[in-house]
């Protein structure tokens, strides 16, 4: 026999094994979290503040984390030091309060961090390496778990996330008791926002690949970043993670750009990522993560994403005329509103938040939950129909000695 012709029985072994090897590094690394827990603090730290900067994007891995680290640095080394500054000091303040510990292991206490040390480096007028910033970061990135531990007895009434209403808080207080003037920790000075004229429209024309790297530019601007080569290594770190967070991302970050040349909004604007990194997170949100996917849900996200990018348009000229930015308001806003319509629509589930994880495990755990209630409804349905099938036995028993008594 050829030898090229035996059947190769290593590959199948080698194949298996990459698989089950790179299963590892996907979805929120629960066997890594599980490993983390008998290392010493620095090393369960460094787990914890890599998943609080994925978090941010919804997504608990330390891996992805570091991809999105590496793509802040790539766009501004000051501001993802700032980041980082902000999700360590977050992080180590929660355990100082006593905040849930699973809490703190899947980043949930860092994610709010990041964002407030990050937007304050990006909102300095001071730029860069203006070391005197770490001060009010730290101070602000302590408050965090104050803030949200307050507004999680608030949600949790409803059983709602608090997304990223402690960085909206905390940065508005910041720019709002410094200002752009502030000799010590000037902002830059946000004008209020004149949308085009009409007859101005026509003047500007659109270029294809500004308008395809938006996309990606608009999920970067999650983080503040306006640098398609940071969108993409953030998209590729949701990937690794969740095709389907990453999917949503782009597609909510698409729907932002639509709407805002429906709503005439300046190219430049557009071209930048900011109509886009709102509605990113809003159809990331409701599109898997907080309800369960179908094409209800899934659409229900399209439509979540498209009143975020409206909902951005009124906030911006609003907080403009206070010279404050948007922020993720839109998203905190427009994203709560979905979490709380009414449907008896079996299709649209949403979770319990004592449950939620990454789209594809809540699916799994929904097809877990009905084999449980499909077996304990036959179980039910056995029980009912054995207890009828006593209840007749009785009955001709009775019918029998009746019968007998009377002859």
């Amino acid at each position: 026999m050829d030898d090229n012709n035996k059947p190769q029985h290593g590959e199948a072994p080698v194949s298996s094994f990459l698989f089950k090897a790179f299963g590892l590094l996907t979805g929120d690394m629960k066997l890594c979290r599980e490993w983390m827990k008998r290392q010493v603090l620095v090393i369960q730290l460094l787990d914890w503040i890599f998943r609080g900067v994925a978090q941010v994007m919804f997504v608990n891995n330390p891996l992805s984390g570091l991809l999105i680290t590496a793509g802040l640095f790539l766009q501004n080394p000051w501001w993802a030091l700032n980041g980082l500054l902000g999700t360590v000091v977050s992080t180590v303040s929660a355990m100082l309060l006593g905040q849930n510990r699973e809490a703190i292991t899947a980043g949930l206490c860092g994610y709010n961090g990041t964002l407030v040390g990050m937007l304050m480096a990006v909102l300095s007028a001071k730029g860069n390496w203006y070391w005197w910033l770490l001060l009010p970061n730290i101070f602000m990135s302590m408050l965090c778990p104050v803030v949200s531990s307050a507004l999680s007895s608030v949600t949790g009434k409803w059983d709602l996330p608090i997304f990223t209403l402690p960085f909206n808080i905390l940065v508005y207080i910041h720019v709002a008791a410094t200002g752009a003037t502030h000799p010590y920790f000037p902002q830059v000075d946000i004008q209020p926002n004149h949308q085009l004229h009409p007859s101005n429209i026509s003047i500007q024309s659109l270029n294809i690949s500004q308008l395809l790297l938006s996309v990606p530019v608009g999920v970067g601007q999650v983080y503040g970043c306006d640098s398609p080569w940071t969108g993409g290594l953030i998209l590729l770190a949701l990937l690794l993670s969740s095709p389907i967070i990453c999917f949503h991302a782009m597609l909510g970050s698409a729907a932002g750009m639509l709407a805002g040349f429906a709503l005439a909004a300046p190219h430049v604007d557009i071209y930048s990522g900011l109509w886009g990194y709102n509605s990113a997170l809003s159809c990331v949100a409701i599109g898997g993560v907080f309800y369960v996917l179908t094409w209800q849900s899934h659409l229900l996200a399209v439509i979540c994403a498209l009143f975020c990018a409206y909902m951005t348009a009124a906030i911006v000229k609003m907080m403009s005329m206070l010279a404050l930015p948007a922020c993720t308001w839109p998203f905190c806003l427009s994203t709560l509103i979905f979490l709380l319509i009414s449907s008896e629509i079996q299709a649209i589930c949403r979770l319990p938040l004592s449950v939620v994880s990454y789209p594809e495990e809540n699916r799994r755990y929904q097809r877990r939950l009905k084999v449980s209630e499909n077996a304990q409804h036959c179980q039910h349905s056995g029980s009912q129909e054995e207890a009828q099938m006593g209840e007749n036995e009785v009955q001709s028993v009775h019918l029998v000695v009746e019968k007998s008594c009377t002859e």
